[in-house]
């Protein structure tokens, strides 16, 4: 088979403005009672985009890669932050900006039951399910790595905390719940894990250069406790600082990681984004630290905190409150503080003689080019343990269409010595005779993050991205039936923001 670029066709959304609303409909293009495609902005309108910028993005239906484009790749991620964003916008009784919308960090943010590796590197599972519409099918690929060891048996850590302080960081339920996180986490850290406190308002400041915690716990409860809110926001120079200060504290044999928790909204200093991710480029190439972001607050700097993490070989998350803060600083990051895999990219193959046409849903920011996937130098993801990634694509099948359908191969260089390694895994077309809405719980709860997702960043009533999308009312009926199917509390949130969008539409 040869190889192609795939072909993305962009649509640019309407501006989001104060002066007009978009009516939130379900993707199918209708939901419950009909409706305009006028919406009062008034209580009920859109959460704007920090800055008051606007944004573009993909909004029509079927963006597709069609024939004879048969590949496609892209860098593996673990974000979780616009999911928690979304959450965080739609309990305020907002709607999130479509532009902060990407549906693979909704589909990510849930627990999956793919089997898992022995050692470094991944599994790969590919199923898939037909949708309601004819001939169309989801097809999800996941991915997954060992679980994550007991924290006795993981490398030592060395983290340098970069630490907003800047005004805005004082509302509750920001520096506050940082400050609380931190504490809790030094005590479940291991004695030969070490820390280091970097802080920025107008200026940066190192507050604790890297200390061992065995027998200093007590000077890293200190630093914390001593963070106050005070001026503007030097993003560039606590970055620089960040570097600065986790290069100083290299150790051999440690994950070096740099874990960054702000609102993103950099105003003073240097604010060039691409200044700020030429520093993390050069710092990851030079000596491999990873960083993490932690997104806070109501205003919150989504792109910005992608974008640096991304460039970081890290991830993201955001953080609202103590649940949440609790998850991300105490359970995964000591966890997951270990690396399986680096530069780590996916590709997927659908068969011409059964595949009419795909889309990959999501991943927008991570896409590569199809003749990359074996170039090495080329930037992948970087993937700790105990994590998955899952891909949804809506695939169109061709009319009787039997046998290969697809195959998955995942390409990831190993953490120590960066010796490439792939694994790969294929799908048949007879594994699509069941309808999603009698799939497998896992799978179910997939699809409704990813219909979820399509439906928040949907521009009209008109337009459908994923074929065989339910009203808003049904979303909602299904994620309180999986709810309860599961007995996960993350699904219960789900069908919470769910009912909560349906409320703000209604």
């Amino acid at each position: 088979m040869e190889r192609y670029r795939i072909r993305r066709l962009r649509v640019a959304l309407l501006a989001v403005t104060a002066a007009s609303g978009l009516l939130l409909t379900g993707c199918s293009g209708t939901d419950d009672g009909g409706g305009s495609n006028a919406s009062d902005r008034s209580g009920r309108g859109y959460a704007s985009a920090p800055g008051g910028e606007q944004h573009s993005g993909p909004d029509d239906s079927r963006e597709v890669a069609p024939s004879p484009d048969y590949l496609s790749t892209f860098a593996l991620d673990v974000d979780t932050a616009s999911y928690g964003y979304a959450r965080r916008t739609l309990a305020e009784g907002r709607l999130p900006d479509p532009s902060t919308v990407r549906p693979e960090e909704f589909v990510n943010s849930f627990r999956q039951d793919y089997d898992r590796p022995d050692g470094n590197g991944f599994t790969v599972t590919v199923d898939g399910a037909r949708t309601t519409e004819h001939d169309w099918s989801l097809v999800r690929v996941g991915l997954a790595t060992r679980g994550a060891e007991d924290a006795a048996d993981r490398p030592p850590a060395a983290l340098t905390f970069v630490i907003d302080i800047s005004g805005s960081m004082g509302e509750p339920g920001r520096l506050d719940l940082a400050k609380d996180s931190l504490d809790t986490m030094t005590d479940q850290l291991r004695d030969d894990d070490s820390v280091a406190i970097v802080t920025f308002s107008d200026e940066a400041e190192r507050v604790l250069p890297m200390t061992r915690l065995d027998g200093h716990r007590g000077e890293v409860h200190d630093a914390i406790d001593s963070l106050e809110p005070t001026d503007s926001t030097n993003l560039g120079a606590g970055v620089e600082t960040g570097y600065e200060t986790a290069e100083d504290g290299l150790r051999d044999g440690a994950t070096n990681r740099v874990v960054l928790i702000s609102d993103a909204l950099a105003n003073t200093g240097d604010t060039d984004s691409e200044t700020i991710l030429e520093r993390i480029a050069s710092e990851r190439r030079e000596h491999g630290i990873t960083l993490f972001g932690v997104g806070v607050g109501s205003d919150y700097g989504d792109a910005l905190m992608e974008e640096l993490a991304d460039k970081g070989d890290g991830h993201t998350a955001y953080v609202s409150d103590e649940e949440d803060a609790r998850k991300v600083f105490v359970e995964q990051l000591p966890q997951n503080i270990d690396l399986t895999a680096r530069d780590a990219k996916a590709q997927v193959a659908f068969d011409p003689e059964t595949v009419q046409e795909f889309r990959l849903i999501g991943y927008d920011d991570r896409k590569v080019a199809d003749d990359d996937f074996r170039d090495d130098s080329v930037d992948g993801g970087e993937v700790g343990p105990g994590h998955t990634v899952t891909a949804l694509y809506a695939v169109r099948t061709k009319e009787g269409a039997d046998g290969h359908l697809a195959t998955a191969t995942v390409r990831w260089l190993d953490p120590d010595t960066r010796a490439p390694h792939e694994e790969s895994g294929r799908l048949e077309t007879g594994a699509l005779d069941t309808s999603v809405h009698r799939a497998s719980p896992r799978f179910q709860v997939t699809t409704l993050a990813a219909y979820f997702a399509d439906t928040l960043r949907s521009t009209d009533g008109h337009r459908t991205s994923l074929p065989g999308c339910p009203s808003l009312s049904e979303l909602s009926e299904q994620a309180r039936d999986l709810a309860r199917t599961t007995e996960d509390e993350d699904v219960s949130q789900l069908a919470d923001a769910i009912g909560e969008a349906q409320g703000l539409h209604d």
